[in-house]
């Protein structure tokens, strides 16, 4: 088959070697993905986004090779039939090469079309978003994949519906990944995300704030840092919403987001951590309530220049998909569900293992190995080898779902804002301190939010009667400590 003159040059014949070779690796790539069932982030990444790329490249130094050469013969005096191209379909030449044009267009379009929709779905896949940058995503990837939202896709709340919010995240992205080519990217990365689209565009597609059912039950298990891990259950009824769904959103928790319920607030810093400054708008009556933090007010000129930022869902369920465990936390769950073994004093020894931080995960492993091996070795001998080596495996698999200290990412670095124990979260405003001009104050009532309805260790356990409640009673005796100061300054790290 000829083609015209100008094409037999060496940039267009390469240009059409890297098509050909790109066309046949796409090709491959997909025939391999199929019949094997086989596939993986970086196989997605090569087959829709980096060949095809290669392929276009390919196929446009072709043009530019014959355009040089055409220019090349003009200098030569060499002869060039016309300024203008003539296509002449009486000659084979240019009946072969419109016949393979409109035929490699027809194809080109077909698979431009195909890949261009895998590339859109690939690029908004969780494989996409958790493991191309494996390193930097790692520990995002893990906490979600052990959250409660594994089954929703990372674009369902980082991106959301319609075209201008996907523009707007692979505009961001470009410089994510300049960021992870040039390994200048922040270490750990930090929260909250300013450009991340508002709670009612993305949470309330599935949650219906107006459809809060009544109050939950909630059971939680802990065991003491004593010899015997002394177990101690609590079970609560968590005031989330009205007692009767008839008047939804009138009390409980979720009153805070109240369609006739405004609350505002001004924080200290970007971090959110700290809210010295609070203002409830009953967007019914037009009441409003200004409350200021009386032990660390805000100056009126920082008040003045502020933009006070409206509570949303995000303000308490700022980890609804990447929540970092304390290794208090992580260590109670994995005895409760049995992949650690309730050893002797392994509560105790495993919190005395975690408190400090480490430079790599393999030398956190390494010390967790040496150190419950040591110990039960020394102290324990009737204690079997398997079993401490699945109290090894159990606290390892838990450090590693939870603490990433190549990405300095923990539960030190990424807060809570559900519940007050070992993060300050509901205290940020609910800690009596919040008062306003006519000396209300933002109630710390444990009342307010939730009711116990039995503690206690086994055995020994109390339990509500009637109407009438249980008043906490501390695991350890404390005396009224935990009346006066917060649950943040033994239990986020003291490791009680």
């Amino acid at each position: 088959m000829k083609l015209p003159k100008s094409y037999y040059n060496p940039l267009s014949l390469v240009g059409t070697i890297i098509a050909v070779l790109a066309l046949l690796l796409i090709i491959l790539s997909v025939i391999f993905s199929f019949v094997f069932n086989a596939g993986s982030s970086y196989l997605g990444l090569f087959t829709y986004i980096l060949l095809p790329s290669i392929l276009i490249m390919g196929l446009i130094l072709i043009p530019i090779g014959m355009i040089r050469a055409i220019r090349r013969a003009r200098k030569a005096n060499e002869p060039v039939s016309t300024k203008w191209i003539v296509i002449d379909f009486n000659d084979p030449r240019y009946r072969n090469a419109a016949a393979l044009f409109i035929i490699g267009t027809v194809v080109f379009m077909l698979l431009t079309a195909v890949g261009s929709y895998e590339a859109y779905h690939y690029t908004e896949s969780v494989e996409f978003c958790g493991q191309v940058c494996h390193r930097v995503m790692e520990p995002e990837y893990i906490t979600y994949m052990n959250s409660s939202h594994a089954r929703v896709a990372c674009v369902e709340c980082h991106v959301g519906q319609g075209a201008n919010w996907y523009v707007k995240s692979k505009l961001s992205g470009l410089y994510q990944v300049y960021a992870v080519l040039a390994n200048n990217y922040p270490r750990p990365i930090p929260t909250p995300i300013s450009s991340l689209r508002p709670a009612k565009e993305t949470c309330e597609e599935c949650h219906w704030p107006e459809k809060f059912y009544t109050p939950r039950m909630q059971y939680e298990k802990h065991y003491l840092s004593d010899s015997l891990n002394t177990q101690w259950g609590i079970q609560l009824l968590i005031k989330t919403n009205s007692h009767h769904s008839s008047t939804n959103l009138a009390e409980g928790i979720h009153w805070h987001i109240n369609p006739n319920v405004r609350i505002e607030y001004i924080a200290e810093d970007e971090s959110r951590e700290v809210l010295p400054w609070v203002r409830s708008i009953n967007l019914a009556t037009g009441d409003t309530v200004v409350y200021e933090d009386s032990w660390a007010p805000l100056d009126s000129a920082t008040i003045a220049t502020s933009v006070p930022r409206v509570m949303d869902c995000m303000d308490c369920h700022n980890r609804p998909s990447h929540n970092y465990m304390l290794p208090q936390q992580f260590v109670d769950a994995g005895i409760a569900a049995g992949d650690i073994p309730l050893l002797p004093e392994i509560k105790r020894l495993s919190m005395s293992i975690l408190k400090d931080p480490y430079p790599t995960s393999d030398s956190a492993l390494a010390v967790i190995r040496s150190e419950l091996s040591a110990f039960y070795g020394d102290n324990y001998p009737d204690i079997t080898k398997q079993t401490i080596e699945k109290a090894i495996e159990g606290v390892s698999s838990r450090y590693l779902r939870n603490i990433f200290p190549e990405m300095q990412a923990s539960w030190d670095v990424y807060s809570d804002h559900i519940g007050h124990i070992e993060y300050n979260g509901c205290f940020r405003c609910h800690n009596d301190t919040h008062v306003s001009q006519k000396d209300d104050k933002i109630s710390r009532d444990c009342e307010a939010c939730h009711s116990i309805l039995m503690q206690g260790s086994p055995g020994n356990e109390d339990y509500a009667t009637g109407s009438e409640t249980l008043p906490f009673r501390h695991p350890v005796d404390i005396d009224e400590v935990w009346k006066e100061s917060l649950c943040t300054d033994c239990h986020r790290y003291l490791y009680l």
